[in-house]
């Protein structure tokens, strides 16, 4: 039998009118870091809300009427529902950073991820890029910066996880009730959804376009689960990071080209394009066709500007980690594409080679975003010395430290994740700054005024708040499971609300090492059972599903649980989500990170236990490197880097008992007088004072906003206005230098020292350099010079400008330099020409490089 046609339609809440305001508050996730308004709708229905994921949107779509009926008679109720409300209405009006530093602005910053994690409530994440691009959205929200947010709305999300009788993980994949999510769909003026179409071979994928608005911006997810689709294209949507490379490249194509072709839809025209990762590196191919669509331009002057008003933020130190397709599967879906962009086959799938010469070199989306963005940056210093070595050969002629890739460390949301009890102490503390300017150095100097006592009271809370939480998990899990009802039972039992607990929670890759502390059982058990100063352990977090090594380490951990010397001392909790991150920074005590450098990015997990009194051990990897010292956490190792990974991970795990036994333990069960930890608390106020004020996502995007948005909204300004005229002649020069370049060449060196100058002296240098047909306005020549490794590197290289007085012999002209002898040792020199323009951004970036 066919299935019927089903008309459909909304049934929503009917909220009394002194109530009305509940909607508005529940549809902008602006609640989410708001525990006054958190609060509000927990006090509707506790339980009910906690069942619910914490989601304001379905405790309304379930609540009894009749209760609804009596919060509009309390009068309570009411004076806290005015006093959010007004909260809400006053952050929305005001006055914002962005405003008050770069007044009239007409800049609009579009922001591409994958994945957005605001809130578990809207299960479209996976795991750290997701919830960074959160953050992310929440910061810019608050610091009032012209964004917006694109991804794709799931209908199944990312999986939710449980483990089998085995400890193995198995994935469920349940389908998200776009109705009962703060999702508002865009319309026409006629009331019918907005669409808008992406060409795949044979046929076009059309899209519906939904809003989630995040305080002041609105993040916009493109769905394909609709009737104009066939079958499979509507399964485009289904499921984050699910399929094969197939499946891959059409979501990147719906992300990318779907998601500029919405915000034109919209009405909306990014000035700036903001690639988080590069799985939506496509929107700059869809911006440069558009352009040469509307100008009637050619594909090099397009691409000029668009990479002038483009950002890209790699993520990921391990090749793995790209989306590399072949070249035939770039072709199927692309082939209709290519002859928009006015270029051939071949100068397309050299966008996405390292090498453009080599035919046999997949099409990388990494490749592709670095091509096309102006700034290209890693999330913490060592990403950004890791991602310059990895990219190198796009740039083949430059020293690594040249490598046109930088870095922004990533930071965390602060309000987001500080729990309830902490904002209270730091409201009474710190005063109000703490929320608005929470990277200012000044204001987290003011936790040494918190008095001990008061800091421990509100830690220790949390810590009994964590061990409730997960009793109640493990008891749930355990039922689940169908274990017997002794185990049930003994679930009530597991940790202890005074122990020293450590928290490790993350996604299980190999390369976290989740099971490093479990390499030798003996020794661990003598530290956790110890009776007079007993240690715990919380494990979380989520395999990739095709991870099997991954699985396999949960797996392990879980028939670890069940030792009898380790029952109620360690404790896995499923399905890891935001729910369970807020839980666990929160409470731990000690938050352990032992990926192998250099293969954590950054993480972010970490800064967020800080800010609520966590101290962390962890490998010097990501942004540990830069926040650790002395005093306020602990290192493991001293950023050694091993080629023997079994020896790495005997020598690290003795490291970690080794601090556990000699140093953490002892200092956290030391007690003065009056029972507080007073060496525990100082290293506590340490990491918050250090830590808070740099690790935050304030200082983050005021950082992006000055190194990668406003610099490349004025650039892509000055190249696109009088239609064009400066890319054009910019896309001209760069083709007239591209071709004459191999006439360059350094015929002659001469310097006036001798082998050995003094410190204080001057290194004289005249080069001869044939410009062929070029002029000095288009080079520059520099000397590059520093000091000399054993190798006969320069690994920290300066530069010094040379300058011509005129003279030439024909197409040969002399240019002059002088080296400042600042320091002792061996050092060296060479000569470069380079490319110059004057809206050239990046001399590297053409990769001309002419070396004598």
């Amino acid at each position: 039998m066919a299935a019927p046609p089903v008309r459909t339609f909304t049934v929503l809440p009917r909220l009394p009118e002194r109530l009305q305001a509940l909607h508005k508050l529940a549809y902008n996730m602006a609640w989410c870091w708001n525990h006054e308004a958190i609060a509000l709708f927990r006090r509707i229905d506790t339980q009910l809300f906690a069942e619910l994921a914490n989601s304001p949107v379905k405790l309304l779509g379930v609540v009894d009427q009749a209760r609804l009926e009596e919060l509009a008679r309390d009068e309570g109720f009411l004076a806290h529902l005015d006093r959010v409300e007004e909260t809400f209405d006053r952050y929305m009006q005001s006055t914002s950073w962005f405003q008050e530093t770069y007044p009239g602005s007409n800049a609009l910053i579009a922001y591409f991820s994958a994945e957005f994690g605001i809130h578990e409530s809207v299960p479209v994440y996976s795991g750290g890029l997701g919830v960074l691009a959160g953050d992310h959205l929440k910061a810019a929200s608050d610091l009032g910066i012209p964004l917006v947010g694109v991804s794709l709305m799931y209908r199944e999300g990312y999986f939710r996880q449980y483990l089998n009788v085995d400890g193995w993980q198995q994935e469920r994949y349940p389908e998200n009730d776009f109705f009962n999510l703060p999702l508002v769909p865009e319309t026409a003026p006629d009331g019918q959804p907005i669409l808008v179409s992406v060409p795949f071979p044979g046929r076009e994928v059309w899209l519906r376009i939904w809003r989630i608005q995040v305080g002041r911006v609105p993040l916009y997810l493109l769905d394909t689960n609709i009737p104009q689709n066939n079958a499979e294209d509507r399964e485009i949507t289904a499921r984050l990071y699910g399929g094969d490379s197939d499946m891959r490249i059409r979501q990147e194509m719906i992300l990318g080209i779907g998601g500029i072709r919405a915000l034109r839809a919209l009405g909306k025209e990014p000035t700036v394009c903001h690639m988080n990762e590069g799985h939506s590196a496509f929107l700059g191919l869809e911006r440069i066709r558009l352009l040469i669509e509307e100008h009637n331009i050619d594909f090099e002057t397009a691409r000029e500007a668009v990479i002038a008003g483009t950002c890209f933020t790699t993520h990921t130190p391990v090749p793995a980690g790209n989306d590399v397709f072949p070249p035939q599967l770039v072709e199927h879906y692309f082939a209709g594409y290519i002859p928009q962009l006015k270029i051939d086959r071949d100068q397309f799938l050299a966008l996405g080679r390292q090498n453009p010469n080599d035919q046999t070199e997949g099409f990388c989306m990494t490749v592709l975003a670095i091509r096309l963005a102006r700034t290209t940056n890693g999330v913490s210093k060592l990403h950004g010395e890791v991602s310059r070595r990895m990219w190198r050969n796009i740039w083949p002629d430059l020293s690594e430290a040249e490598i046109p890739i930088i870095s922004i460390t990533n930071g965390v949301h602060t309000r987001s994740w500080v729990s309830a009890d902490m904002k209270q102490l730091y409201d009474r503390y710190l005063g109000v700054q703490w929320e608005n300017k929470p990277e200012d150095h000044s204001v987290w100097e003011r936790v040494d005024s918190i008095p001990d006592a008061e800091l421990w009271r509100t830690h220790e809370r949390r810590r009994e708040r964590l061990v409730a939480f997960a009793r109640r998990r493990l008891h749930e899990q355990l039922q689940r499971r169908g274990a017997p009802p002794a185990e049930i039972a003994r679930a009530d039992e597991v940790l202890d609300p005074e122990a020293l607990t450590i928290g490790f929670a993350r996604r299980f890759a190999v390369y976290k090492r989740g099971t490093l502390i479990l390499r030798d059982l003996d020794r661990l058990s003598a530290i956790l059972n110890n009776k007079d100063r007993p240690v715990q352990i919380i494990f979380s977090g989520k395999a990739h599903p095709r991870d099997h090594g991954g699985k396999e380490l949960i797996a392990e951990i879980l028939h670890i649980t069940r030792r009898p010397e380790f029952r109620r001392r360690i404790v896995f909790l499923e399905d890891y989500d935001m729910n369970v991150a807020r839980y666990l920074v929160q409470g731990v005590d000690v938050w352990l990170n032992n990926p192998r450098r250099p293969l954590e990015a950054s993480g972010t997990s970490g800064m967020k236990v800080c800010a609520n009194g966590g101290i962390n051990l962890s490998v010097l990897d990501g942004w540990w490197v830069e926040a650790y010292q002395l005093g306020n956490g602990w290192a493991i190792g001293a950023g050694e880097e091993y080629t023997d990974l079994h020896y790495q991970d005997d020598v690290e795990s003795r490291a970690i008992y080794d601090l556990l036994e000699e140093e953490i333990v002892p200092l956290f069960y030391t007690r003065s007088s009056d029972g507080l930890p007073r060496g525990w608390l100082k290293v506590m106020k340490q990491s918050m004072k250090t830590v808070c004020p740099f690790f935050n996502t304030y200082r983050m995007l005021q950082e992006y906003t000055e190194k990668c948005y406003w610099p490349s909204a004025q650039r892509f300004a000055r190249l696109s206005e009088n239609n064009m005229k400066r890319a054009i002649e910019l896309a001209n020069w760069r083709r007239s230098v591209a071709q004459v370049w191999p006439q360059v060449n350094i015929e002659s060196v001469e310097s006036n020292g001798s082998d050995t100058m003094r410190v204080g002296s001057e290194l004289e240098v005249k080069a001869r350099v044939n410009l062929g047909s070029l002029t000095p306005d288009d080079v520059q020549v520099q000397l590059f010079h520093g000091a000399v490794g054993n190798m006969g590197q320069i690994a920290e290289p300066h530069t010094v400008a040379m300058s011509h007085n005129g003279y030439h012999d024909g197409n040969t002209w002399v240019f002059r330099g002088k080296i400042p002898c600042r320091a002792t040792g061996q050092h060296g020199f060479a000569v470069r020409v380079l490319p110059h323009h004057q809206d050239l951004d990046n001399p590297f970036e053409p990769g001309l490089v002419c070396w004598g």
